[in-house]
């Protein structure tokens, strides 16, 4: 008999799925057959072959509605528990998200010398919130990048890189601190980035870009900001966006010069093996640890960097696409030289 009154109860459950009868109309269906059964088992006498049936008394069922009644109560709580954590993750995302539509009054103040400039105005500006720039470096170059790209509204960034902060790294370094040393340095960024404008959304990437994932991650954004300091992470930034047809502000530095430049052979600009087909022998590229470097350096061409990736995104003025422009630190040199494609190059030549 207690098979059948099993039996019955999935019948009414399985009966009410396929019926698509709400969760609360099954319970309470499945709780006056439990009632139904609790009543037959005290009314009837000790000895009905019934009663013993099902169990021979009242305990045992109510044993049974006791331990039911705790589960879907712990199932109710759980269920609100996860109700609450999924409207807190809305929340932090839709803070976190670029807001679409009307800029709010806040932004309209945050961007509002951008708004009247002629170049910019208020289509620049929502170009500039509906941008995805991912910055490959958090380190000196990056830094002035990722800080002039938050503070311009750029709507989306992405940093990857897979340092930490270390004490050497604070004399050009700026959007690091003395108390974020030893933090991966892409959630240090983040952390300045955040505090710096809450309107942007950050994707820190905490690892090395390789081969196996920059396609991939390229493709998720519009434009690449290239400020690292690898030559075979550059070689590794222009495979993938040559073959995601993405645009690359690229820029490099070491001890006093810098240098600034856009790959783009989807957009009639060379490529960085157009330029530098081979890695340099060792020793004629030294890091900025082996060379040094001064720290104010990073903070011009890294700013100039962050100038073009604003003016690519809004169609402002003139880029350095098709041209490069050579920075002398230590006598206050500016030179712009042409820079061309390569018919012959490995890389983009059969675009």
């Amino acid at each position: 008999m207690i098979g059948l009154v099993l039996v019955m109860a999935a019948a009414i459950w399985g009966l009410g799925m396929w019926m698509k009868t709400p969760v609360q109309a099954r319970v309470l269906m499945l709780a006056l057959l439990y009632v139904g059964v609790l009543f037959v088992v005290i009314a009837l006498p000790v000895g009905h072959p019934l009663r013993e049936d099902l169990g021979g008394g009242p305990v045992p069922w109510i044993i049974a509605g006791a331990l039911g009644a705790a589960i879907w109560a712990y199932s109710q709580v759980i269920r609100r528990v996860r109700g609450r954590v999924a409207e807190v993750e809305a929340a932090r995302d839709a803070d976190a998200a670029p807001a679409t539509g009307a800029f709010s009054d806040v932004e309209l103040d945050r961007y509002a010398r951008h708004i009247v400039l002629r170049e910019v105005g208020g289509p620049g500006q929502r170009s500039l919130k509906e941008a995805k720039v991912l910055v490959v470096g958090a380190g000196g170059l990056g830094s002035p990048v990722l800080l002039y790209l938050s503070a311009a509204g750029v709507g989306t960034i992405g940093v990857i890189d897979n340092d930490v902060v270390d004490l050497s790294n604070l004399q050009r370094q700026v959007v690091h601190s003395d108390a974020r040393s030893g933090l991966p340095k892409v959630f240090s960024a983040e952390t300045a980035m955040r505090a710096l404008n809450p309107h942007v959304e950050v994707r820190p990437y905490n690892r090395r870009l390789t081969d196996e994932i920059a396609e991939d991650l390229f493709a998720d954004y519009d434009l690449v900001v290239d400020g690292c300091d690898s030559f075979a992470t550059r070689e590794v930034v222009n495979r993938a966006a040559v073959a995601t047809g993405t645009p690359v502000v690229g820029g490099a530095i070491t001890q006093w010069e810098g240098q600034v430049t856009i790959y783009d052979p989807a957009g009639g600009a060379p490529c960085l093996a157009c330029l530098f087909p081979d890695a340099p022998a060792p020793g004629l590229a030294p890091s900025c640890a082996e060379a040094g470097v001064i720290g104010a350096l990073p903070g011009v061409v890294g700013s100039i960097m962050a100038l073009e990736a604003i003016k690519e995104i809004t169609g402002a003025g003139t880029t350095l696409r098709g041209a490069m422009l050579l920075w002398d630190g230590l006598d206050a040199d500016a030179r712009r030289v042409k820079v061309a494609r390569r018919a012959d190059c490995p890389v983009c030549g059969d675009i």
